[in-house]
């Protein structure tokens, strides 16, 4: 079979049997136009149907939500999970709560899980969720509302052996608090393992919140030893200003790096002696502000509506906004300005576009399903935990989380490499090695 033919065959039957759903289609392509060398290897999967059955979720749900507002007035928001694939694990992914949440946003999100989650070594499957509902400006009984009714339907399909959400965009502490207790009383169980992104005080992992953002940072550190590079007093460019970010900084700063530039969607902060971390936490986190705060409350930073965060000089870039956020003008200018690496903290902030010059001018780049699987490694230490009724320190946590994503550094390379490929094509080795996995155990378990 002629493999390159196959793989367009699947992507064309993807587009048309899910049409409008354009984050799904640039997430499966940037996927399966990598496999080209694996599939020619293996021709076993191509016979088995792998691709086209990891292009198809197990399970989708789209359900109505119905809640009452502060004012008394009925609102219904729409919310959705899709189980994409079990084959390692139970489903494992964060809920985002955000007005931009639609199928194909969701399905996006639920497949490049898959790969993030099997490149980890945990015993994780792949799944995303969430609703249109927008947390801002709402009081905390509305949220706790919302997310009563929201669990209300979705506890039916959850389980810590069937499906483990977590929290993602919009999705907190608070968040996750109101849906467990709501799937406790449903239930009558508490069933510690249904949810992680919990607090250390009632079932969570220490690290768990710094986790995606430190684990950017580990693995952007990786990719830099590979070139006799580190991050100490290196400038570094982030963009968002919520939890990944704030981490993201804070790791940056412990490796004697500086962190001179960040954002949110209203605009962008520099501040050349390096961001005040407490500062942005407290206008992010406690008074809920925009970031022209930040400035507004230090001196010596200055607030921009105009241009982007990565119009900033930096040696690393860390993009931990949303998807699409970094486009190819943004690449332009980061490598005009001399960028060494970029290490993506949200999931697919970078358009092909702008991964392309990236990989032209040889920049070391960490995609999202390695760079930032911190997050869903932490959330399986937390499910390990909640298995054994145990807790662990923070040093020994974090001392995992370094261990995870040193090891998805190196299987990168080396699967890249035993492919044909470049060891710092990061995408290709990935890709490869997340698929290899699931592909493993899908085939010894059957046509399922």
């Amino acid at each position: 079979m002629d493999v390159s033919a196959h793989i367009e065959a699947v992507y064309d039957d993807l587009r048309r049997r899910d049409p409008g759903e354009a984050e799904f289609h640039q997430a499966a392509q940037e996927v399966l136009h990598t496999m080209g060398p694996v599939l020619e290897a293996h021709p076993e999967y191509v016979e088995a149907r792998i691709v086209e059955r990891l292009c198809e979720p197990e399970r989708q749900l789209m359900f109505r939500v119905p809640w009452v507002d502060d004012q008394g007035t009925v609102r219904v928001n729409r919310g959705f999970r899709v189980e994409f694939n079990s084959a390692l694990g139970p489903y494992k992914g964060g809920l985002r709560f955000h007005p931009s949440v639609n199928l194909g946003i969701v399905k996006f999100l639920g497949f490049e899980q898959i790969f993030k989650n099997a490149l980890t070594g945990m015993a994780i499957g792949g799944g995303k969720g969430g609703a249109d509902f927008d947390p801002k400006g709402r009081s905390d009984g509305e949220v706790m509302r919302f997310c009563q009714a929201f669990m209300t339907e979705l506890y039916r399909h959850l389980g810590e052996h069937t499906d483990v959400p977590a929290g993602d965009i919009g999705v907190g502490a608070r968040e996750i608090g109101y849906l467990f207790g709501q799937y406790k009383r449903i239930t009558n169980r508490y069933e510690a393992g249904v949810l992680t992104g919990k607090p250390v005080g009632w079932g969570g992992s220490h690290v768990r919140t710094e986790a995606t953002g430190y684990g950017a940072v580990y693995f952007a550190q990786e990719m830099l030893a590979t070139r006799g590079q580190h991050l100490d007093g290196r400038r570094v460019v982030i963009s968002g200003s919520g939890n990944v970010a704030v981490y993201a900084a804070e790791k940056v700063h412990a490796l004697g790096g500086l962190v001179v530039a960040c954002s949110d969607s209203s605009g962008y902060v520099v501040d050349e002696d390096g961001l005040d971390l407490e500062l942005l936490k407290e206008v992010k986190e406690v008074r809920r502000s925009r970031i022209s705060a930040y400035a507004e409350a230090r001196p010596a930073a200055r607030f921009s509506d105009r241009g982007s965060v990565f119009d900033v000089p930096c040696d690393i870039a860390l993009p931990c906004a949303t998807q699409n956020e970094l486009n190819q003008q943004d690449a332009v200018a980061l490598v005009k300005n001399g960028v060494l690496a970029v290490a993506e903290g949200a999931n697919m902030p970078c358009t092909p576009d702008a991964v392309e010059v990236f990989r032209d001018a040889r920049i070391l780049f960490g995609p999202g399903k390695a760079a930032n699987a911190g997050g869903v490694a932490t959330s399986a230490l937390e499910m390990q935990q909640n298995a054994a009724r145990d807790s662990w320190t923070f040093e020994r946590t974090e001392d995992r989380l370094a261990a995870i994503m040193r090891q998805v550094h190196s299987q990168c390379r080396v699967t890249a490499a035993t492919y044909g490929g470049d060891p710092d094509d990061y995408v290709f080795g990935a890709n490869a090695t997340g698929f290899l996995r699931v592909a493993e155990a899908m085939t010894a378990q059957g046509v399922v």
